[in-house]
């Protein structure tokens, strides 16, 4: 699940944004090879980054932070669309941290 920060001037609207990803125990089927899961997961990963574009279409700035690499790959796929090119996007890494800790971090970040 990732959050979605929209800061305003008096408040930070917190939405999130939940991935349509298989869940292996849910989905197991015996008969199924490991590549048709992995083209599977690669196909729902792909149209949840899209979904994450379609937001971020939305804003002049982003900033796209957490603790693993999932922050960097979204970036490189926004990266090769133009659409993109006029919006200010930085990643940064940071701890896992609690929905307050990440609104003080995004106020912190465009103060």
């Amino acid at each position: 699940m990732l959050f979605l920060m929209e800061l305003t001037k008096d408040k930070i609207v917190t939405n999130s944004v939940v991935s349509e990803s298989a869940h292996p125990e849910k989905d197991f089927n015996l008969y199924k090879s490991e590549k048709l899961i992995h083209t599977k997961e690669q196909h729902q990963q792909s149209s949840y980054y899209k979904k994450l574009g379609d937001i971020i279409k939305n804003y002049q700035e982003v900033v796209l932070f957490g603790p693993t690499d999932a922050k960097q790959e979204l970036l490189n796929l926004l990266r090769v669309d133009h659409l993109f090119e006029n919006i200010k996007i930085d990643v940064l890494n940071s701890d896992k941290m609690t929905e307050s800790q990440m609104q003080d971090f995004v106020r912190e970040y465009f103060k």
